[in-house]
């Protein structure tokens, strides 16, 4: 299988979903936007992955490659291909596909709870092995509504459309699986600007020293990646 990844930021990086790919012996290239890379052709890739970054989906002016990925990713839609979006990566997916992008009531930063939620008329196997509730890396203000003819995958307290499914192979997520340590810490050091006082948002050294919460984020982003094989191979 091919992975493709988008990336808008050089500290905000697939993280654990890389150990994956190994792993499973697949290819991977990635798509640096912040060095003005060219994006590629949809059939050079199985699987695109969207990663996150600071900037705003509208923020046009200051980087002007948004244009450019929007249009590639309604592309990519179009021509029946598995997208992951992750965090602005979800929102992206979620502009594409028509549904409004806005700020959130909170700023949620940190290890909170994410809720899943199954809705009857989608029969849904990215959920297979995922756990009902489990506690998930934010690091986010904006959210989304649902597009249009999407399921609702997840939500929290703090941010009620926390994940959703479009077509059973778009899928976008507005918490964080695949970082590890290093990539929190990286996060840190270039967003520390945002870590005011807040109901949801926690203290550097409550974001680091969970070494039990390192090992099930991945577990559980391994287990999506797995699933997510499935419906590329499949």
């Amino acid at each position: 299988m091919k992975v493709h990844c988008i990336q808008h930021v050089k500290f905000e990086v697939p993280g654990t979903i890389i150990e994956w790919i190994e792993k499973k012996n697949h290819s991977f290239s990635t798509t640096h936007l912040y060095e003005n890379d060219s994006l590629p052709e949809t059939d050079t890739f199985d699987l695109l992955i969207v990663m996150g970054g600071p900037m705003n989906i509208y923020e046009y002016e200051k980087y002007p490659w948004l244009k450019r990925e929007k249009a590639f990713l309604e592309k990519t839609i179009g021509d029946g291909k598995t997208v992951l979006g992750i965090c602005l990566g979800a929102q992206l997916l979620a502009d594409v596909l028509n549904a409004k992008v806005f700020k959130n009531q909170y700023k949620e930063i940190g290890w909170f709870p994410v809720s899943v939620v199954r809705e009857e008329e989608f029969e849904i196997p990215l959920l297979e092995g995922i756990p009902e509730k489990f506690t998930a890396f934010h690091w986010h203000g904006d959210t989304f509504d649902l597009p249009e003819g999407a399921g609702l995958l997840f939500e929290s307290k703090a941010c009620k459309n926390q994940g959703f499914i479009y077509e059973n192979r778009v899928i976008g997520l507005q918490f964080h699986l695949e970082m590890n340590e290093q990539t929190i810490r990286d996060v840190i050091e270039n967003c520390r600007d945002e870590l005011a006082e807040g109901e949801y948002i926690q203290k550097e050294e409550e974001m680091l020293d969970r070494a039990d919460l390192f090992k099930e984020s991945k577990k559980l982003m391994f287990r999506l990646m797995d699933n997510l094989e499935k419906t590329v191979l499949s």
